[in-house]
């Protein structure tokens, strides 16, 4: 997932948007799911993120239903808690006849739609440095930044030793998928470790006492764009308290 989102953020039509545009309308359709009611307030808000993504953003429909597949899968299982109950006789509908996890299904799908849709169209050095002028301290963003960079060193690790098993059919059979599974894990763990050693030592060579350089320029709001979002956002949160 975590290629896929940097693939999309680097390669999309809002990549060069500014990140206030980006984040008053993500941020903002995001408070809206959480404050008004869920039907048809997060509903609405889903929509409204879907049509920003899908339409104004031109995300792939693919990419898009693959992102919001691993969250939605987490929403449904933790719903699946609250539309049933157990009693002397079993298991049987709530008593609410699924209200509250229909409106729990609604509510978190719609947030993390919203963070998807602000993930998928910026990439992680425009949030970086977003963050820090918001005054996040600069160490937190420094490692925020070195875990994004490793997790791509991993996931190459990873892809490198998969082929090498493949070619010597250690992924033929269950049986061998396992073995082969549990060896490529406990070979990421050491070079995951040796990694983080290596860049310390370079670091600390070049006596680095600063922030990283990133390659993030910085872009001015839109206005246009700001206004149509607080329009957009005002009546959303005006239908939504209207229908209710």
């Amino acid at each position: 997932m975590s290629l896929a989102i940097d693939r999309l953020a680097w390669a999309g039509v809002w990549r060069r948007r500014a990140l206030a545009d980006k984040m008053v309308l993500a941020l903002g359709l995001m408070a809206l799911a959480l404050a008004l009611p869920p039907w048809p307030g997060a509903a609405l808000v889903l929509v409204t993120a879907w049509g920003a993504a899908l339409g104004a953003a031109r995300l792939p429909w693919r990419d898009w239903l693959r992102l919001n597949a691993a969250p939605l899968g987490f929403v449904l299982t933790g719903a699946a808690t609250l539309a049933v109950e157990v009693g002397p006789g079993g298991f049987a509908l709530a008593a609410d006849h699924g209200a509250a996890a229909l409106a729990t299904v609604l509510r978190a799908q719609a947030a993390a739609s919203c963070l998807l849709l602000l993930a998928a169209t910026t990439p992680t050095p425009d949030l970086v440095r977003g963050l820090r002028r918001l005054g996040l301290p600069a160490e937190i963003t420094e490692i925020a930044l070195l875990t994004w960079r490793f997790l791509f060193l991993l996931l190459d690790g990873a892809a490198a030793i998969h082929a090498a098993q493949d070619a010597r059919l250690g992924w033929y059979g269950w049986r061998r998928s396992i073995r082969s599974l549990g060896l490529l894990i406990a070979q990421l763990l050491p070079r995951a470790m040796d990694g983080a050693r290596r860049l310390e030592i370079g670091l600390a060579a070049r006596g680095f006492a600063g922030p990283l350089p990133m390659l993030s320029p910085a872009r001015p709001a839109s206005a246009a764009f700001l206004g149509l979002t607080l329009g957009g956002l005002i009546l959303v949160a005006g239908v939504s308290l209207w229908a209710a």
